[in-house]
């Protein structure tokens, strides 16, 4: 366990100029008087750690030390390289320097590892786009992608409904997703943050000057906020049903996850048969039909009453078909 901690800690000094104690822990996930043995270990051990003293202070590598990838284990060679996803990193011009990159790693590691790119592919791949649907990889990508690698700001001409509109964005992140990429961006004169489907973007110029990237923004983060505030404004209108405890069960299996989700953490109490009556936002009520249809007779809609009246009629036609 330590031994790999002192690794990860040589490696994140060798990435970055200097890293201060607190810095360390939280990457570490240790306490600062931890950092501090680890540091003297490495220390006695010939890894060249000194610690800078004072406020500003941290510790560093010296003399330009670096540490070859031989003590990588099967498992992590593997890993490493399942983290390149080739189309992706096709689609974005990056496929080049994506092999040379795989490439100077596999020099570096052992020679009993050396088969770790081709394990690694015969075991895992990644098909991103939906089922029938074939995939359109928008023209202007590329160039979009190395905006985003260089941290230089683009005009960009894109399709909102019926017109075109024009803005300059400070591109932060891409985003693949069910096929389709998004750009995650900073608007230069409002200051926030927007999502941006590439495959509407008419146009593309890079600008001159590199802006200053915001390290607080977290890509993953973001767009799990933005995610699910577009899956809730789907959810339009609410229907309150009673459920049985079966029916509780299998609501996240018939709702939208995030819709059930938000009913079951609302619901009150059950009453004496164990059923709960909870409020489900959905899309409408033509899919509320559809869904909760699944659900059978563990769910009895309350309200609207359209929609109980749909219910009610449906119930008497399966009673007339299976009541013979």
């Amino acid at each position: 366990m330590r031994a790999a901690r002192l690794i990860k800690m040589v490696l994140l000094l060798q990435s970055r100029p200097s890293m201060t104690a607190a810095e360390l822990a939280r990457e570490l996930e240790v306490s600062e008087r931890t950092v501090t043995r680890d540091a003297q270990a490495l220390s006695e051990a010939g890894v060249p750690v000194y610690a800078d003293r004072g406020r500003a202070g941290g510790y560093r590598l010296i003399g330009g030390y670096r540490t070859r990838l031989t003590g990588l284990a099967r498992g992590e060679a593997e890993a490493l390289f399942l983290s390149g996803v080739p189309g992706a990193l096709r689609e974005m011009g990056l496929e080049d320097a994506a092999s040379a990159a795989r490439l100077k790693v596999s020099a570096a590691l052992l020679p009993s590892l050396r088969d770790a790119p081709r394990t690694a592919a015969q075991r895992f791949h990644l098909d991103a786009p939906g089922w029938f649907r074939e995939p359109q990889t928008p023209e202007l990508l590329p160039a979009v992608a190395e905006a985003v690698w260089d941290d230089r700001p683009v005009a960009v001409r894109y399709r909102r409904g019926e017109e075109e509109v024009a803005r300059v964005l400070q591109p932060y992140g891409l985003v693949l997703k069910a096929g389709v990429w998004y750009l995650c961006a900073r608007v230069a004169d409002a200051g926030s943050f927007r999502t941006y489907r590439i495959d509407r973007f008419t146009a593309v110029e890079p600008g001159g000057d590199r802006f200053t990237r915001d390290e607080e923004f977290d890509l993953p983060g973001f767009w799990q906020a933005q995610a699910e505030r577009f899956a809730r404004s789907l959810l339009r209108a609410e229907v309150v049903v009673r459920l049985s405890p079966e029916g509780v069960r299998r609501l996240p299996y018939a709702l939208d996850p995030l819709s059930a989700r938000d009913a079951l953490d609302t619901a009150g109490d059950p009453d004496a048969l164990g059923r709960v009556t909870v409020t489900v936002r959905v899309e409408s009520e033509e899919v509320a039909h559809t869904q909760l249809t699944a659900l059978g007779p563990e769910v009895e809609v309350l309200a609207p009453a359209s929609l109980r009246e749909r219910f009610a009629g449906d119930a008497r036609r399966l009673a007339e078909l299976y009541g013979g």
